[in-house]
């Protein structure tokens, strides 16, 4: 004869009872909300201010008793974008950063496949080496042979220059792309007929759009927000808009609804870029994360 004790015996309505949850899991939880909430806010706190100061006056920006509660003005604007001829700026870092990104992924896409695929670990230290060499210790070398041959100013210098650090870039992300994708489908696909070019070109290739559109996005955000290569090497007709933004820095005072304005101008289309391709950037930098 069994006897039913009470803990087992089911509830008056027959319904299973649910087990609760342990107090650390709850306690983790409302934690992992509370710090997403303070660093998204410590993230776009800035973005924030400079939205908001973009609209004010300067006499405004200086008024803390006008910090949310103020008379919006477009005049930063109409100065950045009219009268400063900041259009033209604006077409400026768009060329240098299109044309450096497309010739980087035309010559760093072979050269990772190679490197991947014939295992040439010298090769890929060199590109490491390239990662890690900081832009501005060759800033002096390139302004000197730059301007014995007459080319400082010029659109060919800012390309070149933002070259060297997305060539590498780019090497270095789809290296680990192509290392993840099977050898059996280029295989595969020889014993069709196919040379390895023709591998490459019509199976390997394909796949790994993933893969350089993360490399091209990652490559084109650097060369747009690129302020030390321009600074130096650009001149007053290939000037970029992280330049020209310096232009609101003078000596004596500092004009900061314009300086906002124009940095607004600047941010926004990366963040729309970001915000449309983020899909295409989390797949192509995990890709080579699921090797094996």
């Amino acid at each position: 004869m069994t006897v039913m004790t009470d803990s087992a015996a089911p509830s008056a309505d027959n319904t299973p009872r649910r087990r609760r949850k342990p107090l650390g899991t709850r306690a983790y939880k409302v934690f992992r909300v509370v710090a997403l909430i303070v660093v998204v806010l410590f993230l776009l706190a800035p973005l924030f201010w400079m939205l908001l100061a973009s609209l004010k006056t300067n006499v405004d920006i200086y008024d803390t008793a006008k910090a949310f509660i103020f008379s919006p003005t477009f005049e930063n604007y109409a100065n950045v974008l009219q009268r400063n001829n900041y259009f033209v700026f604006v077409v400026n870092s768009f060329w240098v950063a299109f044309v450096s990104t497309a010739l980087s992924i035309v010559l760093g896409v072979p050269a990772a496949y190679a490197m991947s695929r014939f295992t040439m670990h010298r090769s890929a230290l060199v590109v490491l080496m390239a990662r890690v060499i900081p832009g501005v210790s060759l800033l002096v070398p390139w302004y000197y042979v730059f301007s014995n041959l007459r080319m400082v100013g010029k659109f060919e210098v800012l390309i070149l220059s933002h070259m060297f650090v997305a060539l590498p870039l780019i090497v270095y992300i789809m290296m680990s792309y192509f290392d993840s994708l099977p050898l059996e489908l280029e295989e595969s696909a020889e014993v069709d007929g196919l040379t390895p070019i023709g591998a490459f070109r019509l199976i390997t290739l394909p796949l790994a759009v993933s893969g350089i559109a993360t490399a091209g996005i990652l490559s084109f955000i650097f060369s747009w927000n690129n302020f030390m290569f321009a600074l130096v090497l650009s001149g007053a007709k290939t000037k970029t808009l992280p330049v020209a933004i310096f232009d609101f820095v003078s000596y004596a005072s500092i004009d900061w609804g314009g300086l906002m304005a124009a940095a607004t101008v600047v941010t926004i289309p990366i963040m729309i870029i970001a915000l449309f391709t983020q899909k295409y950037i989390v797949s192509g930098l995990t890709a080579g994360a699921t090797k094996g």
